[in-house]
């Protein structure tokens, strides 16, 4: 047989549900426009291009002469669109039902916008476990990609891998590209022509071999110095070039193509996996270290080419451990989808269930749900978004069923899958979860009017490159590195800035210091808490009347060796957007005297801008939210956000001192290593001594006034109403 390679470019070009627009912008000016440009005259070439659905609707918006090249491009024969998941989720995170409606919905989509028939599919992250193929099946999926490193975790070998495989659950079968990590390493970072002898060599030694390369379009322009290299210095030019050249024996297929000419490799069951790199991430920080170094040890041992494809890392299902973060978001996506999934059931109206489901479908967008290369769960405004679809999801079910009115409900259950019960108090403009056997924390507070959770913070924890940061490393080779490899660091001094924290950075956790505690000690975490009341568990008790719902909070405890129960309880009113919560502190001795400090962090409030700002009393300014702030004998303190158009204000019945300061985490994105502010730390506090009966009271109102937003809003409506 005359040697020759079906070779099947697969682009997946991507961008997160929250993104800012400016990068969308930039990625299309640095990536995806370039790559047509260049890609479009060469007439006998063919791709397949999976374009994820957040960015497919910014594209609509805002470019659509691109999308309508693409459709020409189509109907041409020379572009295959590759479908998927709407708002590219990691599918093993979310329910069958999302699974199939999000591929259902955006197929449907990419045929009426641009013609395509859509028989593929990209699967996110290329995160698999093997019962998603009969998802697949039901969402009219014929084919899909993933690694070659899958594979390889089945026990298959290099050799095998000449074209795609049949694999089967419940009685459905998928075939499934096997993609080449080699190639992935290859373009574009490698001169061409190591990619042309790559192929040649498999299509002498396997003629009719099926390679796949699938990986980001951002690769292509957006990653760190790729447009200069792909654009400037010619890359992809002598790349296309080079398949026109070999176009004799050098097959340039679309993946329908090539399963439709060529018969299947075999069949195959592969197991729960990933890209060899998010393995490693998703293993806990000592044992991602331990992998490195067992990994770099070995790699010189001339067994380790055989050795290799026996070892992985993690699950990826574990990010939901190594970041409770990550938990929080994933339990909130589950109990929204659980509501559509039931109002649907009940006979809700399809269009309003429609709505909520694209809500919801936002909201399990997967960037930030994990964190590895790229900044991940660490970016607050990729966490923001997430929310900002959920409690949109959740408005619009309200409205469906009619639920208009000011209202006030409670109710408790397992809402975070962690065996134990957590408390949920929501009015129509305001929603709080409270965590009674965590220490009585409050880990979430929505303000639902504005679709804004002010508790969706990020505590400072460990990562395996901390070791680069610590050790200063830097990279002097100029030459283009692939993502995995570089090592940058966006501002200087990082290392000083690395900064643990041993409990999470969430609201209502009660910590009690000495007397003479500083603001600076407290923030650097080097005075020792005297009680131990922070995470322990507290019995709860709900109390509801019609108009007003009441979590009641109680444990028996000890601050510097003496017992003392802490009572506190979390109030709220129909209709209302203030939480009141009260403290009492009783068997307390005589002689008692120590330091309360009740700790909030409030996320979603950016530092360092001129229009965020804390004021006390009546709107005196005190500085930016950046600001570290030791304030004696206040009544109240707030936190202004002009550009999201809200006021946090905290209020006590009594003489406060606060301590403010930014929490802030070193971590890592495609642009290297970078300070990133995640929440304001406010901390109340008071110098507790007990009245005649041994006890000590306190009352603190927390209101979230979105009026500056509301106002935006309506006049919005009016203004387009007006048009």
């Amino acid at each position: 047989m005359q040697p020759h390679v079906h070779f099947c470019l697969v682009l997946h070009n991507h961008q997160p549900v929250g993104n800012f627009d400016g990068v969308f912008e930039q990625a299309y000016q640095d990536s995806y426009l370039p790559f047509l440009d260049v890609f479009e005259p060469y007439e006998h070439l063919r791709i397949s291009l999976h374009t994820s659905g957040p960015l497919a609707e910014w594209l609509d918006l805002k470019h659509p002469e691109y999308l309508d090249r693409v459709a020409a491009l189509v109907a041409a024969g020379r572009i295959e669109i590759v479908g998927g998941p709407f708002y590219e989720p990691i599918l093993t995170m979310i329910p069958s039902r999302d699974r199939i409606g999000q591929i259902r919905t955006y197929g449907k989509w990419l045929q009426d916008r641009l013609g395509a028939e859509v028989r593929g599919q990209w699967t996110p992250e290329r995160v698999w476990e093997p019962s998603l193929v009969s998802d697949l099946a039901a969402a009219g999926i014929e084919y899909t990609i993933l690694d070659d490193f899958h594979f390889k975790a089945a026990g298959l070998s290099e050799d095998d891998l000449v074209g795609y495989f049949l694999s089967e659950d419940d009685g459905e079968t998928v075939r499934i590209f096997p993609g080449s990590e080699q190639l992935r390493y290859y373009i574009p970072f490698a001169e061409p022509q190591k990619t042309i002898d790559w192929l040649r060599w498999n299509a002498e030694r396997t003629p009719g071999f099926v390679a796949v390369f699938g990986d980001d379009g951002e690769k292509f322009g957006t990653w760190p110095d790729t447009k200069a290299h792909v654009y400037e210095r010619g890359w992809l030019r002598q790349f296309l070039d080079a398949l026109t050249e070999n176009r004799d024996w050098l097959h340039t297929v679309r993946l329908g193509e090539a399963a439709d000419k060529t018969a299947p490799a075999g069949k195959i069951y592969l197991p729960d996996c990933s890209y060899r790199e998010m393995t490693e991430w998703s293993l806990p920080v000592a044992k991602q270290i331990e992998y490195d170094r067992v990994t770099h040890d070995v790699q010189d041992d001339p067994r380790w080419s055989s050795m290799k494809r026996f070892v992985r890392g993690g699950f990826w299902r574990n990010f939901k451990v190594k970041y409770p973060e990550t938990n929080e978001m994933y339990a909130r996506m589950m109990q929204v989808s659980k509501r559509v999934d039931r109002l649907r059931r009940e006979g809700a109206s399809a269009s309003a269930m429609e709505n909520a489901a694209r809500e919801l479908y936002r909201g399990q967008c997967n960037c930030s749900y994990w964190h590895g290369a790229f900044g991940g769960i660490y970016l607050p405004h990729l966490r923001n978004a997430v929310f900002n679809h959920l409690i949109a999801a959740d408005n619009l079910m309200d409205q469906a069923t009619g639920r208009t009115q000011p209202f006030v409900d409670i109710t408790s259950g397992d809402f975070d899958f962690d065996g134990r019960q957590e408390i949920m108090l929501s009015s129509n403009r305001l929603s709080a979860y409270l965590a009674p056997a965590r220490g009585g924390l409050m880990y979430e507070l929505d303000a639902r009017t504005i679709c804004h959770n002010l508790g969706a913070t990020m505590t400072r924890r460990p990562e395996s490159y901390h070791q680069k940061v610590l050790a200063g490393a830097h990279q002097g080779d100029e030459a283009v590195a692939s993502i995995h490899d570089r090592v940058v660091f966006k501002q200087e001094g990082l290392d000083q800035r690395l900064q643990y924290d041993s409990t999470p950075r969430k609201s209502l956790v009660d910590r009690f210091f000495a007397t003479d505690a500083s603001h600076a000690a407290v923030r650097d975490n080097t005075t020792p808490d005297l009680g131990d009341f922070v995470l322990a568990p507290f019995e709860a008790k709900i109390r509801r009347n019609p108009d007003r719902v009441q979590a009641w909070m109680t444990r028996d405890g000890q601050v510097a060796g003496r017992d003392v129960r802490l009572h506190k309880a979390a109030t709220l009113e129909a209709g209302s957007s203030r939480l009141e919560i009260a403290y009492k502190l009783e068997g307390l001795a005589p002689d008692d005297s120590f330091c309360l400090a009740v700790e909030f962090n409030f996320a979603g409030l950016p530092s360092g801008a001129d229009d965020r700002w804390f004021y006390s009393g009546q709107k005196l300014r005190q500085g930016r939210l950046d600001t570290q702030l030791d304030l004696a004998d206040e009544r109240t303190l707030g936190l202004v956000d002009e550009w999201l158009g809200i006021d946090v204000r905290l209020t006590a019945n009594r003489s406060t001192g606060f301590w403010t300061y930014p929490i802030e985490t070193v971590s890592q994105s495609e642009g290297g290593f970078e300070l990133v502010h995640q929440s304001v730390c406010v901390m109340p506090h008071w110098i507790v001594r007990a009245d005649a009966q041994g006890a000590w009271t306190v009352a603190l109102y927390l209101d979230v006034d979105t009026t500056l937003a509301e106002s935006r809003m309506n006049d919005l409506v009016a203004e387009t109403v007006a048009t």
